[in-house]
């Protein structure tokens, strides 16, 4: 089933920055913990053959992923140039 992104829905329903924010948030976090979800069948071991060195490779592009992404909400803290 393909689900329509709400993004044209946030921006008519919510008129606000942190509205469309929340609406978009919450639906694109969920459909990331959805995708983990769905990424796990892949562990069954009488489906699907694959080595230890295959799940690092996948859970270690999924944690660089995740930090980049964090850092770009973190609010910096702007410091004072000095030479």
């Amino acid at each position: 089933m393909i689900k329509k992104c709400p993004k044209s829905d946030c921006l008519k329903k919510y008129k606000t920055k942190q509205g469309r924010f929340k609406c978009l948030a919450e639906y694109r976090t969920n459909e990331v913990l959805r995708k983990i979800k769905i990424l796990g069948n892949c562990a069954n071991r009488s489906t699907y053959s694959y080595s230890e060195e295959e799940v690092e490779k996948i859970f270690t592009e999924i944690q660089e992923a995740l930090v980049k992404t964090k850092a770009k909400f973190t609010f910096s803290k702007k410091k004072k140039f000095t030479l």
